[in-house]
């Protein structure tokens, strides 16, 4: 199968870097093909672990990137999942193999191109019926799905915004980059009752997140 082969000498690579350890994890990145969620004039650099331009501005994550937000997020069959920053959708794909059918993601995503384009990528790998793609301010969660056993963010936050914190279930964990425009912190937080636990996973670079509780625009 065309582009199998390059997938799979970089999920090697993942795991040989210590990225990713989990029989899921290399299960599921090894299931999606990376190569349908970028465009096709970058497809034969889609196993590069890098980020990559998807238009509007925005990226996908270097595939390392995915891996350790995947590992870190704990994940499980049967968990309702928030995405805030859906992009192209490959993340998404990638929770979604290990959710499976009775889990379910919601990704939401501030550009109203992207989305289309993501839910036409969820739509041709035979994710559709996990994956629910819709266009808004993430930054605001979604509210009418909540509460969410896991909520990650991919794009860089100035802050924890509140709403996505209120709506985790008990025992529910985020992970969010935050910090300045240009460079943050992988932060990770789990709600036990009224009590927040925070840990901090070291330095990252995201896209800004955009809309009520993400960056201004210049």
């Amino acid at each position: 199968m065309e582009y199998e082969l390059e997938r799979k000498k970089l999920i090697d690579s993942l795991v040989r870097r210590g990225y990713i350890s989990k029989p899921e994890i290399i299960k599921a990145m090894m299931k999606v093909p990376r190569h349908l969620f970028v465009p096709k004039e970058i497809e034969p650099y889609a196993y590069h672990d890098c980020p990559q331009q998807i238009g509007c501005g925005q990226t996908i994550s270097a595939p390392h990137m995915v891996g350790i937000m995947v590992e870190k997020l704990d994940l499980a069959p049967g968990q309702k999942v928030l995405e805030v920053g859906g992009g192209s959708g490959y993340h998404a794909a990638v929770v979604a193999q290990i959710v499976g059918l009775k889990g379910h993601v919601y990704s939401v995503e501030f550009v109203k191109e992207l989305t289309k384009i993501g839910k036409e990528n969820i739509k041709k790998c035979g994710l559709g019926e996990i994956v629910t793609m819709i266009n808004g301010d993430g930054s605001l969660g979604l509210p009418e799905y909540a509460p969410y056993d896991r909520i990650y963010v991919t794009c860089a936050s100035p802050d924890l915004p509140a709403p996505l914190i209120e709506q985790l279930k008990d025992k529910g964990k985020l992970l969010i980059p935050s910090g300045g425009r240009h460079y943050q912190t992988l932060v990770y937080l789990e709600k036990k009752g009224k009590k927040i636990v925070k840990k901090d996973y070291g330095g990252c670079v995201f896209v800004p997140l955009r809309g009520e509780y993400g960056f201004k625009l210049y």
